[in-house]
């Protein structure tokens, strides 16, 4: 049994207890018993089966030390032992043996006789008890006390294994639910679960393993969402779509501030909408320009000019115009006058022929026009809807020279042109359309010499994708002039001049055609182009193949699929002079074949491709006193066996490909 007083010394009382003496009883005789019990409880201490118990067992051997060493201060105190400071070692005192603590269980020692006026030690050594019942009673003492002490070494190892499983059984469940909210990216929950893991159990590798996967899983995520919505910005930007390419951007900038690639984007974005503005801003100098309304076309160049090479162009261009409007005005008074000496008050073709080519050059001039009224009344004028009721009706009945004036609105083709008639509209005003499997708007027929056709909207209502396609006006082996007209949405080409045709074209608008702006092909055939713009065709702005002849100047070859101009005339000599070629797809100008001629003066600019190509059939003709610049890819292309020396002449200059490409090997289809 465990002494209740641990912290001071032990009573009597509490020793004899212990020990199994009774109250009265000399300890004396019972030296050797108490040695063998106090072996017997060093034996488990030394044999106990883990540290826990052993630690028990020692509590118990240290409290039966502790009862001896009480019984050994009562017995010093009557004078029944010598005192340890009486007594040297290896010797005796005063005829008493040495006795300690220690030797008191371990050796046999004769202690005198207690003298005890009230009581008799030879009665007691007379106690009807025997000595082994009192070792009995020591030793039951003893295993109370070991039981006790086991019970309570048992008791804390089974609480403590309770712990330990209630411990593991929460590392596990707190494993399986940061499991769970890592494939849930649910990352703040995720992290308090290992942390607990941690607080449990510091050493676990199950703290290192989440918190990696924690780290892994935020890296995915971050890079799936920069991924997508980078991409979904990109293309965005793409499109041209630069409202939904910023917003995109932006949400990979919100979360992820530093993100070099959409913060890159969103400069990219910046720099679109200033180009957007700035081509919106030259795209209508140029309208104005067109319109004639040169000074509100100075005006806004001069403007822009300060800052844009391009616009400082277009103000030399609006300038120029401007200037030759007047020059053109002054020519077309001049042409007038003479007109008026021939005005009979009769049909005279030369002075009707004077009178156009005024009111071409000076359409804004009220009095150029009236007398042109005037003098082409003199012919016989048909007027639809006032004297016929359908364009269809008025062909049918028309003779050479008559004038067939439609008035506004939209009327349906298609027609064919039998005579060499006039044919004017008000400019874009008067449409005429039909389907596009329906055929060509208007065709003239073969040997018509001499038609006109001014003020006319021409346009396909739908679109064929076939190999055949038709053009919205046909010149097959005839002659015709065209002025002010507009050729929108062809399903083919807008002029197409075939058969030794001849065509004039002059002031007219091609736009978003299904192939070429204007073709001219086979051998005498001839296309003579004039102060046209072609801008958004499916091919190229004007091409020529099979041996036609071309004459081009002052075009505006824009926007187009391919490219400005592709001319392959064979031996034919060609002429192209102060054309403005830009923002095509392919090249400003590629020629593949020419006899000769002369290319000069011409504007090839922000092309994707490049410049200019010349192929080695296409050697003969002069190459002088042309612009390339600013294009996509070289500006000069020459193939084999062209000297770069013989195109010195030219600006070459400021283009991101190589600025000259000589004896390059172009293939006859490429």
């Amino acid at each position: 049994m465990r002494s209740e007083n641990k912290g001071g010394a032990m009573t009597l009382t509490e020793a004899r207890k212990i020990l199994g003496l009774g109250p009265d009883e000399d300890p004396r005789p019972h030296m050797a018993e108490f040695r063998a019990v106090r072996e017997k409880i060093a034996d488990m201490v030394r044999c106990a089966p883990n540290d826990e118990l052993a630690s028990r067992y020692q509590e118990g051997l240290v409290e039966f030390d502790r009862a001896l060493a009480a019984v050994r201060e009562y017995l010093e105190a009557l004078g029944l032992l010598p005192r340890a400071a009486d007594v040297q070692v290896g010797g005796e005192h005063a005829g008493h043996p040495v006795f300690t603590l220690a030797n008191l269980v371990s050796k046999e020692v004769s202690l005198p006789a207690v003298s005890e006026p009230a009581r008799d030690v030879s009665e007691e050594m007379d106690d009807p008890e025997p000595s082994s019942g009192r070792l009995f009673r020591i030793v039951a003492w003893a295993l109370l006390l070991l039981a006790l002490v086991g019970f309570g070494g048992w008791a804390y190892l089974k609480l403590k294994e309770e712990s330990r499983l209630a411990r593991d059984a929460r590392v596990a469940f707190l494993e399986r639910q940061g499991a769970i909210f890592i494939e849930n990216r649910r990352w703040p929950e995720a992290a308090e679960a290992f942390a607990e893991i941690e607080d449990i159990d510091p050493a676990s590798d199950l703290v290192l393993i989440g918190r990696r996967s924690i780290e892994a899983g935020m890296a995915e995520e971050q890079n799936q969402f920069i991924g997508y919505w980078t991409g979904e910005a990109i293309a965005a930007f793409e499109a041209s779509r630069w409202d939904d390419s910023e917003m995109a951007a932006g949400k990979v900038l919100e979360k992820f501030p530093n993100e070099k690639e959409a913060a890159a984007l969103m400069a990219r974005i910046a720099e679109a909408r200033r180009e957007e503005r700035r081509e919106e801003a030259l795209a209508a100098i140029r309208d104005m320009i067109v319109k004639r309304n040169f000074d509100e076309a100075i005006s806004a160049a001069r403007k822009l000019s300060e800052t844009d090479a391009l616009a400082a162009s277009l103000l030399k261009e609006a300038q120029t115009a401007k200037d030759k409007a007047d020059a053109d005005h002054l020519a077309a008074r001049e042409l007038m006058a003479q007109a008026a000496e021939r005005d009979k008050g009769e049909f005279d073709q030369k002075a009707l022929e004077l009178m156009r080519e005024a009111l071409a050059l000076a359409p804004d001039d009220k009095e150029i026009l009236a007398l042109y009224e005037k003098m082409a009344a003199y012919t016989r004028t048909i007027r639809i809807p006032g004297d016929f009721k359908t364009v269809q009706e008025a062909l049918a009945s028309a003779r050479e020279k008559d004038r067939l004036v439609i008035a506004e609105g939209i009327w349906d083709g298609p027609f064919l042109i039998p005579a060499a008639v006039e044919l004017e509209g008000i400019p874009g005003k008067t449409i005429i359309q039909c389907a596009a499997d329906a055929g060509s708007v208007i065709t003239f027929a073969p040997g018509v010499q001499g038609a006109r056709v001014s003020g006319l909207t021409l346009r396909h209502l739908s679109f064929d994708a076939g190999a055949e396609r038709y053009s919205l006006a046909l010149v097959r082996g005839s002659k015709v002039d065209f002025s002010d007209c507009r050729f929108e949405q062809g399903s083919g080409h807008g002029i197409a001049v075939t058969d030794g045709g001849h065509a004039r074209v002059l002031r007219c608008r091609f736009t978003e055609n299904g192939w070429n702006g204007i073709a001219a092909m086979g051998q005498g055939s001839l296309l003579v182009a004039e102060v046209n713009t072609l801008n958004g065709n499916f091919q190229n702005g004007i091409e020529a193949w099979d041996g036609a002849e071309v004459i081009l100047s002052k075009n505006k070859c824009t926007g187009n699929s391919r490219n400005g101009i592709h001319l392959d005339c064979g031996t034919n000599a060609i002429t192209i002079l102060e054309n403005t070629l830009s923002g095509n797809r392919e090249f400003g100008m590629v020629l593949s074949s020419a006899g000769g001629g002369e290319v000069r003066g011409n504007i090839m600019a922000e092309n994707f491709l490049g410049g200019m190509v010349v192929r080695t059939e296409a050697g003969k003709a002069a190459v002088k006193g042309n612009t390339m610049s600013d294009n996509g890819g070289p500006g000069l292309v020459l193939g084999k066996g062209l000297s770069g020396e013989a195109y010195t002449a030219n600006r070459v200059n400021d283009n991101k490909g190589q600025e000259i490409l000589t004896d390059v090997d172009l293939m006859t289809e490429e």
